[in-house]
């Protein structure tokens, strides 16, 4: 594979690993299937799911920190 063609796919996989780890965690971490009937329906469980996981991110910091305490 050329080099430049190589810098490229590190680059891109960089972003990925970053970009698939937000949408990989609801779907199968925490078992997220959309089967509503309606838009609303779709976007509250999809916000429900996005505020769950941000939670999520901010207690593990203090879970480790008890862990070492």
């Amino acid at each position: 594979m050329p080099e430049p063609t190589r810098k490229a796919n590190a680059l891109k996989s960089v972003v990925r690993s970053h970009v698939e780890n937000v949408f990989a965690v609801p779907k199968d971490r925490m078992d997220l299937l959309i089967r509503a009937i309606g838009i609303a329906r779709t976007t509250t469980k999809i916000g429900v799911a996005n505020i769950v996981y941000t939670i999520k991110r901010l207690l593990t910091p203090c879970k480790i920190a008890l862990a070492t305490a």
